[in-house]
């Protein structure tokens, strides 16, 4: 028996990518009906991508602990007294390992993170031949090493480096309230270098940080106005972790981060909107919802940097129970 195709009578219309997205716009959109916004991001989905299909990226951090930034939400900042002990750089050889066995178990894409408020040059050149390595077992190369300096993205690029990640975590007006060690122009200015080096762009944000609708409006309007717009945008709900100063933060209605999920696809409509930290935390069904409203990439492995994600087994079982497949 063939399965049945779905055709939608009165296909959803994006937003161009040329215009810009006022934080209005995006509040209002984030304020329809649950449901309507679910279809609506759905429709679009369906457009620019196969629905059947998940992402699969493993993230690993390649040097843990004893970041110089105060960011609020995370735990391996010297600020704050938590957990996350200070670990030395991985070796090439163990990132290698960690990524042939990330692609064994199906990831696509493998990403590198670093617990740096910047790389120093000495620093940055010890990742390269990680990189290199990396892409020659066939998977999509990403990593995460902070603020970058004139050059850097350039030697990150010519290594085969394919993405890289750098969130810009909340609304301009919020972000005060969650680092002080750095400002909003930093963050862009990283992406700006990103872009100029060629490399593709992985920027989402985090919600569940004691932001108002209208600030998860803001960050959204903010990543759709990037012109272009990033290639991979990770949605984050707050992990959180003891000791931190949003360890106490009030936790997310599970319908309002859905209803981020939707927008996101709406107002990005050919990027790819990742499930990222906090999924653990996550039911089944709410996962559904957020893979119904446009979500079609998840980070795949047993741990995210230094929080906990769900084990490879667990979300094999619910993409087979969802009749979801791997990219």
């Amino acid at each position: 028996m063939q399965p049945s195709t779905i055709t939608f009578q009165r296909p959803a219309t994006p937003h161009p990518e040329s215009a810009s997205w006022s934080v209005d716009e995006v509040e209002a959109l984030l304020a329809l009906p649950f449901m309507e916004l679910v279809f609506r991001a759905a429709e679009i989905h369906r457009q620019f991508f196969d629905p059947t299909k998940v992402q699969l990226s493993t993230l690993v951090s390649i040097k843990t602990g004893g970041c110089p930034e105060d960011c609020g939400y995370c735990p391996q900042s010297v600020h704050h007294d938590t957990p996350v002990e200070n670990q030395p750089m991985m070796t090439v050889d163990e990132v290698v390992e960690a990524a042939r066995l990330a692609k064994q178990n199906g990831a696509g894409r493998f990403c590198m993170g670093a617990a740096w408020r910047g790389p120093k040059d000495a620093d940055l050149e010890k990742t390269l031949d990680m990189v290199k390595r990396v892409k020659a077992l066939g998977l999509e190369t990403c990593a995460t090493f902070g603020l970058l300096k004139d050059g850097q993205a350039e030697k990150l690029k010519d290594a085969g480096l394919d993405y890289y990640n750098h969130n810009l975590d909340t609304a301009p007006d919020k972000y005060a309230d969650i680092i002080q060690t750095r400002d909003y122009e930093d963050r862009l200015d990283t992406l700006g270098k990103v872009r100029g080096a060629g490399l593709s762009v992985c920027c989402g944000g985090i919600v569940g940080m004691n932001e108002t609708r209208t600030d998860r409006a803001g960050l959204i309007a903010q990543l759709a106005n990037l012109d272009p717009q990033p290639e991979s945008v990770p949605v984050n709900n707050l992990v959180k972790v003891t000791g931190t100063p949003l360890d106490g933060a009030e936790p997310l209605d599970w319908t309002e981060f859905v209803r981020t999920i939707a927008v996101a696809r709406i107002t990005m409509p050919k990027s790819y909107v990742r499930l990222s930290a906090g999924r653990r935390e996550m039911p089944e069904a709410m996962q559904a919802l957020c893979f119904m409203a446009g979500a079609n990439s998840i980070f795949y492995g047993d741990k995210l940097l230094t929080t906990g994600n769900p084990d490879v087994d667990a979300d094999r079982v619910l993409m087979e129970k969802l009749d979801l497949a791997p990219l």
